[in-house]
Parts: structure tokens; sequence; C-alpha cells
């Protein structure tokens, strides 16, 4: 091997190294998430308000509850929830409920006041809201699965397949923007409103999508071969999906870490705390949260 070859691959193996050190120092590997509790039944639905604080829903007991992360401590923010699943808070500080009783979406005040926000499309029953995202005009984002709930009554879909839909601010009839996948779960945008994120999980795949500006969307790109139940994302760009853990990828599409939860399935993460430098996780009966050496994003 020539002096130049020599020079050039030891070049390429420091640079392999460098991004190997780059990638692992989101967190560090040696810390376990800690556990805050364990006492529910399914949690999920994890949301940041603006404070730092975490509300999160535990849908077979249909309540959310708050985490102050500073302080500790755990209470009931609400509770008959609808059976509240996916949550986000909007502009005003309202958190947006996906609440698949009746396959509805809710809007809950600070003082929990509830005013439903959408309520079916075209007079049949959404399948089952599961996850959203809101854009800056204040227009959601959802997906909606059939996942049969043994608290139904109802035995079998009202419409046409899984979809992904989105709901216009102050408009009740969900449009449907997305009609190609399995069972279409996590769900996330960019913070400067280019691209959605979506998980088919019934197809183990995850989406990247740009948001035109009538908020339809286009560019379909295949970003890893893995489905999500609940996804979020850094300040670098990088895309926290769950399941088996919370899996990170790059925004390339390159799988940079796992955080290995517990044998629970993790539903759900989000950055929490008033530096959004910890990633708070819904994994089954339990809640966790891990020390982030980066700040999530709004």
């Amino acid at each position: 091997m020539t002096f130049l070859k020599k020079a050039i691959t030891l070049f390429a193996f420091t640079i392999m190294a460098m991004t190997a050190t780059a990638q692992h120092t989101l967190f560090d590997t040696l810390t376990k998430p800690k556990l805050i509790s364990d006492q529910f039944a399914f949690t999920e639905g994890c949301s940041v308000a603006k404070n730092g604080d975490v509300f999160f829903t535990d849908q077979p007991n249909d309540k959310i509850w708050k985490y102050d992360v500073e302080t500790g401590k755990l209470s009931v923010f609400l509770d008959k929830t609808g059976r509240a699943n996916g949550t986000y808070f909007d502009k005003k500080g309202n958190l947006v409920t996906c609440s698949d009783d009746k396959g509805e979406l809710w809007s809950i005040d600070p003082k929990g006041k509830v005013t439903v926000l959408m309520s079916g499309l075209n007079g049949k029953q959404m399948n089952g809201p599961n996850d959203i995202w809101i854009d800056a005009k204040g227009g959601i984002y959802m997906t909606d699965p059939y996942y049969q709930r043994d608290y139904w009554t109802r035995k079998k879909s009202e419409l046409d397949g899984e979809h992904v839909y989105y709901l216009p601010k102050g408009s009740k009839a969900p449009i449907k923007v997305i009609g190609d996948m399995r069972q279409p779960n996590g769900i996330v945008g960019t913070p400067d409103g280019k691209y959605l994120y979506v998980s088919d999980l019934g197809g183990q795949k995850t989406y990247r999508y740009t948001i035109n500006e009538d908020a339809s969307l286009s560019e379909k790109t295949l970003m890893f071969d893995q489905g999500s139940d609940g996804m979020t994302l850094d300040e670098k760009g990088n895309i926290y999906i769950t399941g088996k853990g919370v899996t990170i990828y790059s925004p390339e599409g390159k799988k940079i870490a796992n955080v290995p939860n517990t044998e629970n399935w993790t539903g759900n993460v989000v950055f929490a705390g008033k530096n959004r430098d910890i990633l708070f996780i819904t994994a089954s009966k339990c809640v966790y949260m891990l020390k982030m050496n980066v700040k999530g994003v709004e």
C-alpha cells in the first residue's frame, strides 16, 4: 500500500471513529432510564407543556396524568378523558387529545374544560384517532388506525381503511392526506413546517413527506424499515421512534442508537423539562426519564 493510500485509509478510519463517537454522545450510554412510576395500566400520548411539565395518558384507566419534572410530583390532570391516547399542545396551551372512545379529537384547556374539535367523517365514526401533530396554522395531522378496544361496542370500522387526515383549524371535517398505509401510527413534523414523518406501524416502515402550502403531502420518502408507536425530534433533526425501547435515527435515516428501556413495549416519547433535555418515556405500566446531551424541539 502506498503512503498516499495509507494516509487516505487512516483518514477514513479516523472520520468513521469520530462519527461513531458523535453518534453516541446523545446520552450517557452507561446510564439507564430512571423509573418514575409503575402504577399504570398502559401509558401513552406524552406531550410537554410550555413550562416543561409532561402530560401523558393511561388509556385503559381513562386518565391524563401530569408530571412536574422539577419537583418530581405526579398528579391526575383529568379523569374521564374519552379514552385519550395521543396528545399535543396547541399554541394557546390547550391539550389536544385523540379520544378514541367515540373517535373524537378533544381540546382540553388548562382548567380541564373540554371542547370537541372533531367527532367523525361524513357522519361516520373515525377508527380511533391515535397520534397527532399540530402545524403553525393550527391545523392537525392525525393518524387513524383501527385497534379493537375491549371497551368498544362496535366490532368493525365504518371507514374504507386506516388513513392519515388533516383537520384545518376551525373545521370539523378531516381531509384524507395519506391513503396507502396498512396501519399509520406515530407522527411528528419538523419545527420549520417543511416535513412530516409518519410511521406505518402495520407495514413496519417510516416515511417522510414534504408539507405543501395547502397542507397536502408530497414527495413520499422511505426513511427506514421500522415502524413506530410514537415519535419525536431533537435539535439536530434526529428522529426518535418507539416500540422496542427508543430507537434514534439520523435525519438521513441511519440508525444511531437504541435506548433499551425494559421488557415493556414503549409507547411514546417526548423531550421535557424547562431546557427540553429530559427524554420522557412511556412504556406500558411504567414511565421513565433519561438525561440527554441534546434538546428536543417544539
